[in-house]
């Protein structure tokens, strides 16, 4: 095959994952704080020798996450919070900590506050969150102040990663901080609020259309140059 096939078969390659992120991204357009994910394609170039031309092949070798909040629904449940600005919640897993932006919690039998599969919420100073069981009345004010029966128990943290290129995402709405994390000022928690998917199914919808032509246009490539390469070898061959 020659370059020009190689090239074609780089950019077919990053064309398929990037498939790969758009399907998934639609499938959780109703998932509760994920955040779509997208290809970032690079280009390589290097020259072959002096009388030829140079080598282009195309790369899709990095998965970036978007960025952007998506819509806030409110839904009146006393563990459910969202997140206006920016920021994500801190959870401790038996493997470690990890960042989210799903907001709906509940309470274990020990009465920490905890993802619905029993991941722990930290409060600003990195421990657990306790809520008294005789407490009547939760309430969770805009810095994130949690009080029981108007009484202040925790301050629910927010964190942000020391370096955001760092993140480890290990599911749709899960990252691994594997550089650090630091608090996070001036974001509003709404209760009874949660934050949902920063999906818009139009969109990707019209994306996947266009990568769908993309790699249909570089099969038809792929197969010219097979047929090209047959005729030269047949008419050589006589």
């Amino acid at each position: 095959m020659d370059s020009a096939g190689y090239t074609t078969l780089t950019r077919l390659s990053g064309l398929n994952r990037e498939m790969q992120a758009i399907a998934n991204n639609i499938a959780n357009v109703s998932t509760t704080g994920f955040r779509k994910e997208g290809m970032l394609f690079s280009e390589h170039v290097s020259a072959l020798g002096r009388d030829e031309d140079s080598l282009s092949m195309a790369h899709a070798n990095v998965r970036l996450t978007h960025a952007a909040q998506g819509p806030l629904a409110a839904t009146g449940g006393t563990y459910d919070f969202a997140i206006e600005g920016e920021g994500f919640f801190l959870l401790q897993m038996p493997e470690g900590q990890a960042l989210t932006r799903n907001g709906a919690f509940t309470t274990n039998e020990q009465g920490e506050l905890t993802s619905h599969d029993g991941a722990r919420l930290m409060d600003d100073g990195g421990a657990p969150i306790f809520i008294p069981p005789a407490a009547r009345t939760i309430s969770v004010s805009a810095d994130g102040t949690l009080s029981a029966d108007g009484e202040p128990l925790a301050r629910i943290g927010l964190y942000m990663p020391e370096d955001p290129l760092t993140l480890l995402r290990t599911n749709g709405v899960r990252f691994i901080p594997t550089g650090g994390v630091v608090p996070q000022e001036g974001s509003v928690l709404l209760q009874g609020h949660l934050e949902t998917s920063n999906v818009d199914a139009v969109t990707e919808i019209a994306r996947m259309i266009e990568v769908q032509h993309a790699y249909t246009t570089g099969q038809k490539f792929i197969e010219q140059e097979h047929e090209r390469i047959k005729t030269v070898i047949s008419t050589l061959g006589r």
